[in-house]
This record gives C-alpha cells, sequence and structure tokens, in this order.
C-alpha cells in the first residue's frame, strides 16, 4: 500500500468514528468513552507517523509543500491539546461534547486541506515506487508510534524520532498494563457471576485498542479458566450422583428384601395369632358349655332336693297337725271327764 492510501484508509477511519459519536443519544455515556478512546489512539497514531516521516520526506522532495506541512503540523498541535484533556475528561462532564464536536470540525478542516491540496501535489512528484516504499516506512512506524497525545514533546526531526519511540513504547506498555488492570477485574466479576450462575457484568475495557484488546484476552484467558474449573467441579458432581444413585438403588433393593422379610414374617405371625386365638376361643366355648351343662345339672339336683324337702316338711307339719288335733281331743276329753266328776261330788256334799 502506498503511503497517500495509508492514510486516506485512516482519514476513512477516524471519519467513521466520528459519525458514530454524532449518532449516539445524549446519556450514552459508556458507547461515547469508547468512541473517544479509539478517536483519540487513531489521531495520535496517525499524527506521529505523519509527523515522523510524512511530512520531512515530502517537505524534502515536494516543491510548494513546505506551508501546508507548517500548517498541517500547526493543526495537529491543537489537536493533540484537545485529545490530551478529553483522554482524562468524564462524558457526562457539560463540556465534553462540546470539546469533541470541535475536535471533529478540526480534524475534517484537516483532512480536506490535506487531500485536496497536499496529497495531489506529493503524487503528481513522487512515482508508485517511492510512495510504496514510504508506505511501508509508514507502516512500520506504526507498530511504535505513540496511542496516546503527547503534545509537548517535538513534532519534528530529529527531536520527534527519539521522543515518538521512547513515547510509543511507553504508551505501548501503558496500554499493556491497563488492559491486563482492567481485563482482571473483569474477570474477577465474570468469575463470581460464572459460580453464581449470574448475568457477566456488561462493563468493556476502555483506552486505546492495545488495552481493551489486552484486557480482553486476559479475560477471556480467566474465563476459560473458570469455565474448566466449573466443568470440572460439575462432573466431580456428576461422579457423585451416580455414586449416591448406585447406593441409593443397593439400599432400596435391600429394603425391599428387608420390607418383603418384614412381610412374611409379619403374615406367619398373624396366622399363628389366628389360630392361637381360634383355639382360645374354642377351648372358652367349651368351658362355657361345661359350665353351663353343670350349672343345669346343679340347678336340677337343687330343684329335686327342694321338692322333697318341701314334701318332707308338708306330710311332717300335716301330721304334726294330726297328732296335734288328736292331744287336743283327749284333752278335751279328759277335762270334761273330771269337770263332771267334780260336779257330782259337789253336789253329793250338799246332800
Amino acid at each position: 500500500m502506498d503511503a497517500i492510501t495509508l492514510l486516506k484508509e485512516d482519514h476513512k477511519s477516524v471519519e467513521k468514528l466520528f459519525k458514530r459519536f454524532e449518532k449516539a443519544g445524549d446519556k450514552a455515556y459508556t458507547t461515547k468513552r469508547t468512541i473517544v478512546d479509539s478517536i483519540i489512539e487513531e489521531l495520535s497514531v496517525h499524527a506521529a507517523i505523519e509527523e515522523q516521516l510524512f511530512y520531512p520526506v515530502t517537505r524534502a522532495t515536494v516543491p510548494e509543500t513546505e506551508d501546508i506541512a507548517l500548517e498541517s503540523l500547526e493543526e495537529h498541535h491543537i489537536v493533540k491539546w484537545v485529545l490530551n484533556e478529553l483522554e482524562t475528561m468524564s462524558p457526562e462532564d457539560e463540556r465534553f461534547d462540546a470539546k469533541v464536536t470541535v475536535l471533529i470540525e478540526n480534524v475534517r478542516h484537516h483532512v480536506e486541506e490535506e487531500e485536496e491540496e497536499y496529497f495531489p501535489k506529493v503524487r503528481d512528484e513522487l512515482g508508485r515506487k517511492a510512495l510504496g516504499d514510504l508506505g511501508d516506512a509508514l507502516a512500520t512506524a506504526r507498530k511504535t508510534a505513540p496511542t496516546h497525545p503527547h503534545p509537548t514533546t517535538p513534532d519534528t526531526p530529529p527531536g520527534n524520532l527519539v521522543a515518538g519511540m521512547a513515547a510509543g513504547i511507553a504508551d505501548r506498555v501503558g496500554d499493556t498494563v491497563s488492559g491486563v488492570a482492567q481485563g482482571s477485574v473483569s474477570a474477577a466479576g465474570d468469575v463470581i457471576a460464572t459460580v453464581l450462575r449470574r448475568k457477566k457484568p456488561s462493563a468493556k475495557a476502555t483506552g486505546t485498542k492495545q488495552a481493551r484488546k489486552t484486557a480482553e484476552k486476559v479475560r477471556s484467558n480467566v474465563d476459560d479458566a473458570a469455565e474448566a474449573v466449573i466443568e470440572k467441579t460439575k462432573e466431580a458432581k456428576r461422579k457423585g450422583e451416580a455414586t449416591v444413585k448406585r447406593t441409593s438403588r443397593t439400599s432400596s433393593r435391600t429394603a425391599t428384601a428387608a420390607k418383603s422379610g418384614a412381610k412374611g414374617t409379619a403374615r406367619t405371625a398373624t396366622r399363628g395369632a389366628a389360630k392361637t386365638a381360634k383355639a382360645a376361643k374354642s377351648g372358652a366355648k367349651g368351658t362355657l358349655t361345661s359350665a353351663r351343662k353343670g350349672k343345669g345339672d346343679t340347678k336340677s339336683t337343687a330343684t329335686r332336693a327342694a321338692t322333697t324337702t318341701g314334701r318332707t316338711a308338708s306330710k311332717a307339719a300335716k301330721d304334726t297337725k294330726t297328732q296335734a288335733k288328736r292331744t287336743t281331743s283327749k284333752v278335751t276329753s279328759a277335762a270334761r271327764g273330771t269337770s263332771r266328776k267334780t260336779t257330782t261330788s259337789r253336789a253329793r256334799k250338799a246332800a
């Protein structure tokens, strides 16, 4: 890819981010923060490779580009300060949207001048091979370019080459550290959510592409580890449940056998008890019958004895009555005889 095509591709990428920001809702704070972080990274890298290679090379090889290059450097300088302020500003700040709007207007003006005035002169002057070589150099410089704005560092060679290289390394190390930190925090929340089977936090990493990429990688690795641990736990649980089921089945069979034996014993005991009860009932019935029979015999004997005694007593009474009558008759007769004798005697004496 030649140098001009590469830079135009950068312009297109940034314009897409601008349009996304303009379409975001007034209270879409998280979305705006993510978009602005991407804008900061894209413009920081783009400005760095232009300042390190494109501007110096074209100023030295293409006529009538000196003024445009210097104006471009000043526009970069203003943009870097705005980016620097946006980097630490909250999306909820009342001046956040206004500052981004001013940034977009300045960058669009800068892009228009480059593509309509600067790039055509460069393409006309340099051949395809030269632009190709310059494009390769820009692509290589992109790998170590700063990912954050550094408005106080030099923006022209040789100072910007040394400072840009150092700043680029520092930025990328910082982005990696930031990504690891953000990824670790997000991963911790993911692990808790995974263990508790809750919805994972929706927080997204912020910062440069490198920071976001590192954060997502750390988060993904921890997620994979957490899922592996949970899967092992599930496997152990499944094995435990299988063991419990086998033990339960064995216990169930033992309980069934015991229950069956108990039922058999109960039936035997019931039959024995029934037989014993039947025998006892039969014995009691026989005893009752005997008692009733004995009672009947005794009653008959008593009745007969009473009848005999009654008859004897009646006869004795009758005999006694007859004897008494006889005795009374005799006494009466004797008394009458004695009375007559007395009366006769008295008469004789009177005579």
